[in-house]
C-alpha cells in the first residue's frame, strides 16, 4: 500500500497562487507513483486563530473544524507544505494550522515547495522548520523552490514546470518516501 502524501496548501488569502502549484505537484506525484497524494487546503478547514480550550497534546478537541483537521493530518504518512513567503516568513495560516494539533504530526517527514520573489520563498521554508521539529515532524532538506513565481504562470494562470523543477520534485519525493518508510515503525508504536 502506498504511503499517503498530504500536499498542504498554506496560503488562505484571496488570489493565492498556492492551489496552482499544489495541483501541479499532486499530478506530478501521481505520475511519480510512489505516494498516494491528497490535496489538503488549509483554507477549506476554516481554522480561526487557535480556539481550542485544551492543549493539543491532549487530543480533546471541541471544535468541528479541529476534528476535521485532525482526521486529515492523522491519515498522512508524509507532507509537502506549499508555502508562500510573506514578509520574509512563512504564511501565518501554516503556523496556526500546525499549532492546532500535536500527535497527528508526529514521526512524519515533510518537504517544502516554496514560492515567492527573488528568494523563491526560501526564508519561509527555513522559518517553518523549527516549528515542524517542535511537533516531531522531520523536515527534509530537499524541496522545490519557485523564485519570481508570477513569471512562471501563463496568461491563464497555469503553471508549466521546467525540467529543473521536475527534477527537484522527483528528488524531493524520493527522499520523502525514504524518510516515511524509515519513520513508519515510530508512527506504528
Amino acid at each position: 500500500m502506498k504511503h499517503q502524501l498530504n500536499i498542504i496548501i498554506g496560503s488562505t488569502r484571496p488570489g493565492r497562487a498556492g492551489p496552482v502549484f499544489a495541483q501541479w505537484l499532486e499530478a506530478f506525484a501521481r505520475e511519480h507513483g510512489k505516494f498516494e497524494p491528497v490535496l489538503t487546503d488549509i483554507h477549506t478547514f476554516n481554522l480561526p486563530v487557535l480556539d481550542e480550550p485544551h492543549h493539543p497534546r491532549l487530543g480533546n478537541y471541541q471544535q468541528a473544524h479541529t476534528k476535521a483537521w485532525s482526521k486529515a493530518i492523522d491519515a498522512a504518512d508524509a507532507f509537502v507544505f506549499v508555502a508562500p513567503e510573506y514578509n520574509y516568513f512563512v504564511a501565518p495560516a501554516i503556523v496556526n494550522a500546525v499549532d492546532y494539533l500535536s500527535r497527528e504530526w508526529q514521526y512524519k517527514p515533510a518537504a517544502i515547495l516554496s514560492y515567492g520573489g527573488v528568494s523563491g520563498g526560501l526564508r519561509a521554508a527555513q522559518s517553518i522548520k523549527p516549528l515542524l521539529t517542535a511537533v516531531k515532524v522531520m523536515p527534509i532538506p530537499e524541496g522545490v523552490v519557485l523564485p519570481m513565481y508570477q513569471k512562471l504562470l501563463d496568461e491563464n494562470g497555469a503553471f508549466e514546470a521546467s525540467e529543473q523543477v521536475r527534477g527537484s520534485a522527483a528528488t524531493m519525493l524520493d527522499e520523502l518516501l525514504r524518510w516515511s518508510e524509515a519513520l513508519k515503525p515510530l508512527r506504528s508504536a
